[in-house]
């Protein structure tokens, strides 16, 4: 009599840890104020608006006055996405939520919304900002229902 032969676990690929940003000398700013739990944002005195990503001159005047200033961290969904297939380090975690946030200071920044299911996110809904401590040198940024 012989024995069946054991059934082999299914190929599945070991998931990605998600990356980490490795702050630069231009964006090590943004990254400090974030573990602080800041919001922080480059701004250009010239054009008097912000601008995100970190960059190391002005979008709008081409300028290298710019100047970090913490925001309020608060806003309103512009846009949103529900997003089904993971993107590196989020296996396990969809749906999620992808928001187009249009800050107070009139700056959009693009995050994660946490905190809320995908059902409950409409345009227009107000948000504040929040920190996901991702390593002991890196806090991201991500926003939540500001009730």
């Amino acid at each position: 009599m012989s024995t069946p032969a054991p059934k082999q676990a299914a190929n599945k690929p070991t998931p990605k840890p998600r990356p980490i940003p490795k702050p630069t000398a231009g964006t090590k700013y943004f990254w400090d104020a974030a573990k602080r739990g800041k919001l922080a944002l480059q701004y250009d005195p010239d054009s008097k608006s912000y601008q995100f990503w970190p960059r190391t001159i002005s979008v709008k005047t081409g300028k290298r006055n710019l100047e970090w200033r913490d925001t309020s961290g608060k806003g309103h969904i512009y846009s949103f996405t529900v997003t089904h297939v993971p993107a590196t380090g989020f296996d396990g975690k969809t749906p999620y939520i992808v928001g187009l946030i249009e800050l107070d200071e009139k700056v959009r920044i693009i995050g994660n919304m946490l905190n809320c299911k995908p059902e409950d996110v409409k345009v227009g809904m107000r948000v504040k900002v929040m920190f996901e401590k991702l390593s002991d040198d890196i806090s991201y940024f991500a926003f939540e229902p500001d009730k």
